[in-house]
């Protein structure tokens, strides 16, 4: 039988004590973590980038197939990304917690060792945050701390004419994953005795439940000395984004059909659920690959990446952001993508 200690039985701050020992401290830029009233960070003479999120149960997540584990990890991941598309370099995040008396001690060192994994991969330190309780169900909050020098520093509205429009990764995944598992909870309320079929969506639902803040881009990016001219992590739709990138820099733009990145089990996954995987990758959120622009010139300098497909081009304003079909017609972007409220 498993071990379950109450949160009661050791309270806020032997809550803190707890986490705080497994979380030491890596960055020479954090001079003090948690066990002060504030945290100390020094920026070394670079820009300070600050993101925050908040996650909400039964909003952006549902515990019934989210391990608590790979809450914590995405939870900073998603963060860490708001980071990279402003080609900052992320240092330290702070976590604060809502959480009602249906949580354990246990399970609540199981989020943070998610979240412990995530600091690991992405070389950050978790230096504060806050505990509450909660009537309803887990919130979580995190805010992350990046720094990059200020020419380095990429923004949403500086895209030009003749720009190269560039994706990471591949998109859809983590929407089709979302359904994966949202039919496979629903078979599970009708049969418990079922047991999950997800043998062949491994892919799409590691997307969904883990997905990875792309650094290694970012830093690739560095190595290679090109700057995008303009950058947004993919959140809630590529169509969105690109949408943001357009109205911000008062440019438009045109991708096509046929350089989408989609990966095979997403095309198999909509197939079997009758989804169209294109709408998925347009509209369906949550890949948190990186949009960006690049300029001709250092388009050069990637186009041998094989983790960056070139989709399309910057034009200008008065035509608008569209994507070329396979059939040859030009299609108007829209943008329902995720809404918040």
């Amino acid at each position: 039988m498993e071990t379950r200690t109450e949160l009661s039985t050791i309270g806020e701050f032997g809550l803190i004590k707890r986490i705080a020992e497994k979380f030491p401290i890596v960055q020479s830029g954090s001079i003090k973590g948690i066990g002060d009233d504030a945290a100390v960070v020094d920026t070394e003479g670079k820009k300070l980038l600050i993101s925050t999120d908040l996650l909400m149960e039964g909003v952006h997540f549902d515990l019934a197939y989210t391990p608590l584990r790979h809450l914590g990890y995405k939870a900073v991941a998603v963060n860490v990304s708001d980071i990279a598309a402003m080609n900052g370099i992320p240092n330290q995040i702070t976590v604060s917690l809502g959480l009602s008396n249906r949580f354990s001690v246990e399970a609540i060192e199981e989020l943070y060792e998610g979240i412990k994994i995530a600091c690991e991969e992405y070389n950050i330190d978790l230096i504060g945050g806050d505990t509450s309780s909660s009537r309803g169900g887990l919130a979580i909050s995190i805010t992350v701390l990046g720094t990059a020098d200020e020419h380095q520093i990429v923004y949403r509205n500086t895209a030009q004419k003749g720009d190269i429009v560039c994706v990471t990764g591949d998109l859809g995944a983590a929407f089709m994953g979302l359904q994966v598992l949202e039919r496979e909870k629903q078979v599970f309320m009708a049969n418990p005795d079922m047991q999950p079929e997800l043998s062949d969506k491994d892919y799409v639902v590691e997307r969904q439940l883990k997905p990875t803040a792309r650094m290694d881009v970012i830093h690739e990016l560095r190595a290679l000395d090109v700057i995008p001219t303009a950058m947004i992590d993919v959140s809630d739709g590529l169509a969105a984004e690109l949408l943001h990138i357009c109205k911000n820099s008062g440019i438009g733009g045109v991708i096509f059909e046929d350089k989408m990145p989609i990966d095979d089990q997403t095309y198999l996954t909509g197939t079997e659920l009758n989804f169209s995987p294109m709408t998925a990758a347009l509209n369906g959120g949550e890949d948190y690959e990186l949009l960006f622009t690049v300029s001709q010139e250092d388009y050069q300098k990637i186009e041998q990446v094989s983790e960056i497909t070139p989709i399309g081009y910057i034009t200008n304003e008065v035509e608008g952001a569209h994507i070329m079909m396979k059939s040859g017609n030009l299609v108007k972007l829209t943008s329902p993508g995720y809404e918040h409220f």
